[in-house]
């Protein structure tokens, strides 16, 4: 019965990065929508495919199980995020979340049951790969500049970045920022290209966030990290220490950053 400790503390330790994702500030209600609406549509796609006769009953069957799991973990994201108000409430949820999924797991699991073929895997990519390039032909024969548009290209990003395509989600973000600038997806796209390497190609990004929401933590703490990845961990002291003096001692972003301050050299 003892091993059932570990396993429930290794499914608190698989939520710990939810709670530091609800502890950031939360993203535009309109991107949550977006992603959505790409599983959606995913869905559509697949019923089409089997009614025109290319994708048999199980292979429709198989694939749709996996596109609604990823609408439900989308929708349920959202549902988190409107609902985690403080770190405390946070804090009382995650031990139930981890409960309950033992409890849901001595109940249901199957851990002989294998994972899907690989086949049919790649086919989902495949179905993927064309209805993001017939997003794509849509959003072209748009006015760049509407909110459709606009939308539209979020939409893309979303999607490239859950396939991992750092660079084609920043395309997608940029030409939904040309559309109607947003400092939050400004503050994304600067995120991902700090993650990818290139410290510089984020610091445009976080002066017209930073000229939007002047004095906003998180723009500010982006700021110095840039200036920690460029080699320059003077002046990333320096913005951070600013930055801690005035932040709030219950702020949750406080303990990283004072982590990341004694981490300088």
């Amino acid at each position: 019965m003892t091993i059932w400790i570990p396993l429930a503390l290794l499914a608190l330790a698989a939520l710990l990065p939810l709670g530091a994702a609800v502890l950031r500030p939360s993203a535009a209600r309109g991107r949550r929508e977006a992603d959505v609406a790409l599983y959606r549509a995913q869905l559509d796609e697949l019923d089409r495919e089997r009614e025109a006769g290319r994708l048999d009953e199980p292979g429709h069957r198989a694939a749709r199980i996996e596109v609604q799991r990823r609408l439900i973990a989308a929708a349920d994201q959202a549902e988190v995020v409107a609902t985690a108000r403080s770190p405390a409430l946070l804090v009382a949820i995650l031990p139930l979340l981890a409960a309950a999924g033992v409890g849901i797991y001595l109940l249901r699991g199957s851990p002989g049951m294998p994972s899907a073929p690989y086949d049919l895997r790649a086919e989902a990519a495949a179905r993927d790969d064309q209805i993001l390039a017939t997003l794509r032909e849509r959003l072209s024969a748009l006015d760049p500049r509407s909110d459709q548009a606009r939308q539209g290209w979020i939409l893309l990003g979303n999607a490239e970045r859950g396939r991992g395509n750092a660079e084609a989600a920043i395309a997608a973000w940029t030409r939904a920022l040309d559309a109607r600038f947003e400092a939050d997806l400004a503050g994304d796209i600067a995120e991902m290209e700090i993650a990818r390497g290139a410290p510089a190609a984020a610091t445009p990004w976080l002066t017209r966030a930073l000229a939007d929401q002047p004095g906003d933590p998180r723009y500010r703490f982006l700021v110095g990290l840039v200036e920690a990845e460029s080699g320059r961990p003077a002046n990333a002291r320096t913005l951070w220490q600013a930055l801690l003096t005035e932040t709030p001692p219950d702020a949750p972003w406080r303990g990283l950053l004072e982590r990341r301050l004694n981490a300088l050299p």
